[in-house]
């Protein structure tokens, strides 16, 4: 993903520009929002993310501006004002998501990458937002996961670690893969979180039922599939 980001805190732009990168895309900075707007309209970018509160133009007339160019370069605006009011003009201005400050860099990832996989996607494409494995169903829009009609209660973590397991179901899903996707690191913790999580994860999910889901390949990582009886 190749962003631009409009942000005059240069020691706030500079930590975004590296987590950015260190999470293996390729931004670029402006710290005004006349340079801003000069790149974003000269640039060939995946996503915009604009501070609010800029010097020389303001983040909601930079993207007024841009609309009023036909740019539609998907945009994140950050801003500290956070109030229903603020978030609804900064949509209205033709911004697509809108973070208040302070934020989680996972969030702000998270967000990004969905802004730029929305505008990738082909023509008449739909986004996922159910996933079904055997008797296992998860509801992302929802945030309901049930088994064979009977609800599960997962953790926001749980819930994060089974859509992207169902995501890539049939799949053998590695330790770095979930380090990178399911907790956002991109070092190894030397920790056992993973195996804790898929613990609990596993107990929730096929404990009480004669069929295992959720499956360990052993020196490779984790497979959700409903193909195999236990003790198969």
């Amino acid at each position: 993903m190749r962003l631009l980001i409009i942000e005059d805190d240069r020691e706030a732009a500079s930590y975004l520009a590296k987590a950015f990168r260190e999470a293996g895309h390729m931004p670029d900075l402006a710290h005004d929002g006349l340079d801003g707007y000069a790149l974003a309209r000269e640039g060939d970018y995946d996503m915009l993310i604009v501070d609010r509160m800029l010097p020389k133009l303001d983040g909601l007339s930079l993207i007024r501006s841009l609309r009023e160019q036909a740019v539609t370069t998907p945009v994140l605006i950050l801003s500290a004002l956070g109030q229903v009011d603020d978030r609804v003009k900064g949509l209205r201005a033709g911004g697509d998501d809108y973070l208040p400050k302070p934020y989680a860099f996972s969030e702000l990832l998270a967000r990004a990458e969905i802004l730029a996989r929305r505008r990738s996607a082909p023509a008449g494409a739909v986004e996922v937002t159910h996933y079904r494995v055997g008797e296992l169903e998860l509801d992302r829009l929802s945030h309901r996961v049930a088994r064979a009609g009977q609800e599960i209660i997962l953790q926001p973590r749980e819930f994060r670690l089974l859509e992207y397991l169902m995501r890539h179901a049939g799949q053998v899903v590695t330790r770095t893969m979930l380090l990178e996707h399911v907790w956002d690191y991109h070092f190894d913790p030397q920790t056992n979180v993973i195996d804790v999580h898929i613990s609990r994860l596993r107990a929730k999910i096929d404990k009480d039922f004669d069929r295992p889901i959720l499956h360990t390949v052993r020196g490779a990582g984790y497979v959700v599939r409903a193909d195999e009886a236990r003790g198969a």
